[in-house]
């Protein structure tokens, strides 16, 4: 008795799942959308091409992006320390740390003028932040 209903909770168990996914997927793809009218819909995924994989951005580039909204919403002085203990924690993005404080140079200029901008200046990445002021203003 016990080995014949563990024979069936394996197959319930092996069917069961594909039988759901298969009838939800046909549900789905039967339902008309938005409201138009016609008789018989199919959905359809996408009329671009699927099989171009998705650009994933690099990690400098989402350090940056990070960084200079940090520094929109705080001050130049928490990004650029932000900026060292990433790149003390992560030495693959130390190739890069230049061209970011450059860019939190910039955008420091932009949101706080020059004068004041360079007060936030540090020795972080050998004074790259100070330099992207310099030619921001």
């Amino acid at each position: 008795m016990t080995h014949t209903a563990r024979r069936i909770g394996r197959s319930l168990a092996l069917v069961l799942p594909v039988v759901l996914v298969l009838s939800g997927t046909l549900a789905v793809s039967a339902v008309p959308w938005a409201g138009q009218g016609s008789g018989t819909q199919m959905l359809t995924a996408s009329s671009t091409d699927v099989s171009t994989p998705a650009k994933s951005r690099a990690p400098q580039d989402v350090l940056r992006d990070r960084l200079l909204a940090e520094l929109q919403e705080k001050d130049p002085g928490v990004a650029l320390t932000h900026l060292q203990r990433e790149v003390e924690n992560r030495p693959s993005l130390a190739k890069h740390c230049m061209s970011i404080a450059r860019s939190l140079g910039a955008a420091a200029v932009q949101r706080y003028g020059p004068t004041r901008a360079q007060a936030f200046s540090r020795p972080v990445c050998d004074t790259s932040f100070a330099y992207g002021v310099l030619h921001a203003s």
